[in-house]
């Protein structure tokens, strides 16, 4: 994996929580950088965890799957790009909710690690790949910790339509993601020398 793929695999994870940044900067009375900091940390550590606990359980299980490794990686890309561009498309114009001044910790805890299961399976194909999973998850922090920060602060303006194209936009790189490391190990076989 090189490092544009890694760049954009980063992006592509962090666009989920883009889409809840926007939602969560919508739901509030005026944004406050120190709220959009403050929402963009947590985030960013959650989401920059979760992809080593799945690169952990698949490490694990490496031995058992190598022959299929790309498959894995290609399938789990695939799966999730495609339901987050699902859930893009599903998702109701009509949904509101209450404007708080400032969102609680814990909730923010518990919605940063809702949009970070994917990075956690993501991390699970990883173990499968020669990439070095500290510079992906390091990315994948910075990325979501940017990308949230600034989800928050855009987020009144734009309100929650601007977070579902960012989700289907995520969803249609974690895709071609997939589709490049399959094509990559395929041509590796076909490729004499």
């Amino acid at each position: 994996m090189n490092a544009a793929s890694i760049l954009l695999l980063a992006f592509a994870m962090s666009t989920d929580a883009f889409a809840a940044a926007v939602g969560k900067g919508s739901a509030l009375i005026k944004p406050r950088w120190s709220e959009a900091l403050r929402t963009g940390a947590i985030f960013g550590v959650i989401e920059a965890l979760t992809p080593i606990v799945g690169w952990a359980l698949g490490y694990a299980a490496s031995d058992y799957v190598k022959a299929w490794d790309h498959w894995i990686a290609f399938t789990l890309l695939m799966v999730l790009g495609g339901r987050m561009l699902l859930g893009a498309l599903k998702a109701s114009d009509e949904e509101e909710m209450s404007k708080p001044a400032r969102h609680g910790f814990w909730l923010l805890v518990a919605t940063g690690f809702a949009t970070s299961i994917d990075a956690m399976a993501v991390g699970v194909g990883l173990a499968f790949l020669d990439v070095s999973i500290a510079t992906v998850a390091i990315t994948i922090g910075l990325a979501t910790f940017l990308m949230v920060t600034l989800g928050v602060m855009v987020g009144r303006l734009l309100g929650h339509i601007a977070g579902r194209w960012a989700e289907a936009l995520g969803g249609v790189l974690l895709m071609g993601i997939g589709a490049v490391i399959l094509y990559e190990h395929l041509s590796a076989i076909w490729v004499p020398g």
